[in-house]
């Protein structure tokens, strides 16, 4: 039995009153059960907590001790783990200023990144895990576990765009105080691209060919083919590194069985404690490779959190220190924010697009081998360019950013929005209902019973538009009905609960990549400033099918082999100016095609605490990402009239008012080509 089970029974034992016991060995089994559910739950969202099953059993608390004995555990003398290298545990009491607590509108499922079932997973994993570089705000790759940079000056990156040489700091340890080194880089290489794993980060490693450790603090990655892009691979969210001693055993199907992504051990400024009453908990990493002044004793997490309920705890009422991403219509944010003094919201602005995908498949006709939404089927009627085009010029961008986003999005029917190489050239939009009705007379579509619906062979022009559950896209749902009303297009609303819209489970016929709707909406981007994995989305070897399990990114079964060329010759070309054509021609392609419909530029939107300060949110990682420099801001005496100041960082210092939107562009000033040349 791993150490940590005993270790919390024991602490429940501590923590409850002891009452008369009964049968013990009912007790005795009764624990034995709890333990198993918890081995197999691991106290994380969706399942039973082991604290859970204790509280069933308050009643016999006295028989926990028998139990322990039992199955073999023996209360610790101590609150601290047995071997471990940190001061403090789950049993420390840490008063409110020196807790950080953090919202979220999902609680994290796992914290393994490479296993990540959405944003949340990824944020709570960024506390404890770090990549070899990551993007700061402005686009620039910083060095994290790696010592520096690679660069062709210094003989790191290959002329020819085929290799890259990693140097890691000599000094990191994982929390356990074992060693990281080159091995474990290999080791998660290993581990993301075993297909048995079916790791969600895997695409960003595809064009690899070889990752070897040269010695224990460098380590060479070799492409198959020229690669413009060398720095993908182990960056950012996507390139978390793991410790080899703790996955070795479960790189293969088992992979999400590994107590290790429920209890994880990395090198942040944070390691993991455990969870209580619904929260995650860490405590500073004793381990981490510098020193951390006048940080937070206590990191937690609370998930499931309503987006209004989030913005108020955080903006008005002062009860958390940091909200991610709320999502809510304008002016209930606007009345939060003019009320509230406790906290701001501020805007990100980097690729996130809310856009409408277009089902180029027939939803509704099954293969013989009963897969529906199959590329063997195209749709009846979207794929007609001219109703696709139709839709488009039907749409009111402006009014749908206006109404509902307000300062939080802004319109814009490009994919691409930051870094942006399209400046000079911008894909235009325009809301013509006249022209859109044109486009549909020319595909036949007709009201020919004056009911206000266009039909063509007794068929009415119907589509299903399907999004996940939340207040702005439940309104953007509205008015794209309304708006499609008006040229003849009638709009069946259906609304799925985000667990499964975003779901990567095969059997979740929900699920954004089974799409079996004919219109569906949600707001993704390009995650690191180059785009081409990004925009190989729409490739044809990229669509969703059943052969595949689902799991590529081409949901819309989208297939143009001219777009297919023009990513090909992207992914190679070196030359900057060159690659920066290629992308914008692209992106022209799928606006063309009408392949996808950008809707709005939407931010990022973090509510933050002013009780909190050193925080930077950046665009091309998770707002966790440099949570070793959040600090609390500390009051102190101002002179003779004792009035109180605040020592604070300049980004608090930039607030001059509560009540204020901040706007941080977290857009890349220069271009795509730019990034490459090292």
């Amino acid at each position: 039995m791993p150490e940590n089970i005993c270790y919390r029974l024991a602490l429940m034992v501590q923590v409850l009153s002891p009452i008369a016991s009964s049968n013990l060995g009912t007790a005795e089994a009764s624990i034995k059960q709890a333990i198993q559910s918890a081995k197999a739950n691991m106290f994380f969202s969706g399942s039973t907590s082991l604290w859970h099953y204790a509280r069933l059993y308050m009643g016999r608390v006295s028989l926990l001790l028998a139990a322990a004995v039992v199955i073999g555990c023996q209360p610790p003398p101590s609150s601290t783990i047995p071997d471990s290298p940190h001061s403090d545990d789950i049993d420390t009491e840490v008063s409110a200023p020196d807790v950080l607590t953090l919202i979220y509108s999902r609680a994290p499922v796992t914290l393994n990144p490479h296993l990540a079932t959405g944003f949340q997973d990824f944020e709570a994993a960024r506390i404890i895990y770090e990549p070899l570089p990551s993007y700061g705000p402005d686009g620039e790759l910083i060095p994290i576990l790696a010592a520096e940079l690679p660069s062709r000056d210094n003989g790191n990156v290959s002329e020819d765009g085929r290799s890259v040489t990693w140097r890691l700091k000599e000094t990191l340890r994982w929390s356990d105080g074992e060693p990281l080194t080159a091995e474990d880089v290999v080791f998660t290489y290993e581990f993301v691209t075993n297909e048995a794993v079916a790791a969600v980060t895997a695409q960003y490693y595809k064009d690899i060919k070889a990752v070897e450790a040269v010695d224990d603090h460098m380590v060479k990655i070799t492409f198959k083919q020229p690669t413009a892009s060398w720095q993908t691979p182990f960056t950012g969210l996507n390139g978390l590194i793991l410790p080899e001693h703790l996955f070795q055993d479960f790189n293969n199907r088992k992979a999400r069985e590994a107590p290790a992504n429920f209890q994880p051990v990395g090198t942040g400024p944070y390691r993991y404690l455990t969870q209580a009453q619904g929260r995650l908990l860490f405590a500073p990493n004793e381990l981490y490779r510098y020193a951390i002044e006048n940080g937070f004793k206590r990191v937690e997490i609370l998930g499931d959190v309503p987006p209004y309920v989030a913005a108020r705890d955080v903006l008005r009422d002062g009860t958390a220190d940091f909200a991610h991403n709320i999502q809510l219509e304008s002016a209930a944010l606007i009345d939060l924010v003019e009320t509230g003094e406790a906290g701001s919201l501020l805007l990100t602005f980097g690729s996130q697009v809310e856009r409408i995908m277009l089902n180029f498949a027939d939803p509704n006709r099954e293969t013989k081998a009963k897969e529906r939404a199959s590329k063997e089927f195209l749709h009846p009627i979207l794929k007609d360019l001219r109703v696709r085009q139709a839709i488009d010029y039907g749409i009111d961008r402006d009014e749908i950013a206006a109404q509902l986003y307000g300062d939080l999005g802004k319109p814009t029917s490009q994919l691409l929005v930051a870094p942006n190489p399209s400046a000079e050239k911008p894909i235009p939009f325009k809301h013509d209902v006249e022209t859109a009705n044109a486009l549909l007379d020319q595909a036949g579509w007709v009201d020919s019973d004056g009911d206000g619906i266009r039909d063509r062979n007794g068929e009415p022009l119907q589509l299903v538009f399907q999004t996940s559950i939340g207040t702005i896209r439940q309104a953007t749902q509205a008015m794209v009905q309304q708006q499609l009303a008006e040229i003849g297009i009638d709009i069946l609303i259906e609304r799925i609960r985000a667990v499964e819209f975003f779901s990567a489970d095969p059997d979740q016929t929900n699920s954004i990549n089974h799409f079996y709707a004919d219109m569906q909406e949600y707001a993704i981007g390009n995650d690191i400033p180059d785009p081409i994995i990004y925009m190989g989305w729409w490739t044809c070897d990229n669509i969703a099918a059943l052969a595949n399990n689902w799991q590529k990114p081409n949901n819309a079964r989208y297939c143009n082999p001219d777009y297919d060329d023009l990513w090909k010759a992207a992914r190679e070309e070196l030359d900057p100016a060159k690659r920066n054509e290629l992308l914008r021609q692209m992106e022209r392609q799928l606006a063309d095609d009408v392949a996808v419909l950008p809707i709005v530029h939407r931010s990022l939107a973090n509510a933050v605490s002013h009780r909190i300060t050193g925080y930077r949110f950046t665009p091309w990682d998770a707002s966790t990402w440099d949570i070793a420099n959040w600090r609390p801001v500390e009051p102190v005496d101002s002179g003779e009239d004792g009035a109180a100041e605040q020592t604070e960082s300049t980004d608090f210092d930039a607030k001059e008012e509560a009540n204020t939107i901040t706007e941080e562009t977290g857009t890349y000033g220069g271009d795509w080509g730019s990034i490459l040349r090292g």
